[in-house]
């Protein structure tokens, strides 16, 4: 099955494909994609598997994932440069280091090839149990139930975004089950799963400057895995750096692209 996709720009350019993070959709990349495209590239914007537009499926592995990247590669010429930010970011590195052949340049945005202590299972609980009944196609009566379990309004609006409202009756987009189920792989890395090797083409590492998902230790692991590997900050951003400084995001991706 082939993942949701949305091109923009010249059909001959260079592709750039671009996948998003947990519980998102390739629109929130918009920005960076907009501008590639002014750079003279072609953006290619994914729903990642069991987000947004594309399809359902109880594997939600970062192999899975990455397979699914490869193939909308395959399908637009087979090499393209790739960027990807949190889960998207760690699927991005997954195809890198095992199909290295099909990406020329690598962004991940605010991630390590590391796991992580945290997860998402309280979002997840919280989407879950909302009651969709009687929002009369409103958003903001899904926001004040929502607010009752989820207390910062960005990140309600964030997960509403994925809320069909138009549907009848409402239903998230979202494969609740399938992310709740794989949630321990997600917050991991397959370290152990992957090829031995390294990606020794051109990556950039760019994180939020007040984020902290990319440690020393992080830092550590990206070296031995991506030799070539350059780090930038976004200043004024967190983990979210393309929603909190979307023109600085792009354009720090758009100039190491532009290097290419």
């Amino acid at each position: 099955m082939m993942l949701k996709t949305t091109m923009i720009g010249d059909e001959t350019a260079h592709p750039v494909l671009l996948a998003h993070g947990l519980f998102g959709q390739g629109r929130n990349l918009g920005p960076i994609a907009r501008t590639l495209v002014e750079q003279g590239h072609r953006a290619l914007s994914v729903d990642m598997r069991n987000h947004g537009e594309s399809f359902h499926n109880d594997d939600h592995s970062y192999a899975a994932m990455a397979g699914d990247l490869a193939r909308v590669i395959e399908a637009n010429g087979g090499r393209a440069d790739v960027v990807g930010h949190s889960m998207g970011g760690k699927a991005a590195m997954v195809l890198a280091l095992t199909q290295p052949t099909l990406i020329d340049r690598l962004v991940v945005m605010d991630i390590a090839p590391v796991a992580y202590a945290h997860d998402q299972a309280g979002y997840l609980s919280a989407m879950k149990n909302l009651d969709l009944n009687g929002l009369e196609g409103r958003r903001s009566n899904a926001d004040r139930r929502l607010a009752e379990t989820v207390g910062e309004p960005g990140i309600r609006a964030f997960l509403l975004q994925s809320l069909d409202l138009k549907a009848d009756p409402p239903r998230w987009m979202l494969n609740l089950d399938a992310l709740d189920a794989g949630m321990a792989g997600l917050v991991g890395w397959p370290g152990d799963d992957l090829q031995p090797g390294s990606f020794d083409g051109p990556a950039l590492f760019l994180t939020g400057e007040t984020s902290d998902y990319v440690t020393a230790d992080g830092k550590a692991a990206i070296q031995r895995l991506f030799p070539q590997a350059e780090f930038a900050s976004v200043k004024g951003a967190g983990h979210w750096l393309h929603a909190d400084q979307p023109a600085k995001t792009a354009a720090a991706v758009a100039d190491f692209l532009r290097r290419g």
